[in-house]
């Protein structure tokens, strides 16, 4: 069974991180750190 809480709080600090840096206009840095935390999480539910 997947790990709920640990996926949550892997996509809920990676948005934080994303938010701060979309603050600063760094599009390009908040993207690939949204799609990092996806790829991660997924790949983590997958194996669950």
């Amino acid at each position: 069974m997947p790990d709920y809480q640990k996926l949550y709080s892997i996509l809920f600090n990676a948005i934080t991180d994303a938010l701060e840096e979309l603050s600063k206009a760094n599009y390009g840095l908040a993207a690939e750190g949204l799609k990092a935390a996806q790829q991660t999480t997924e790949a983590l539910y997958m194996e669950a």
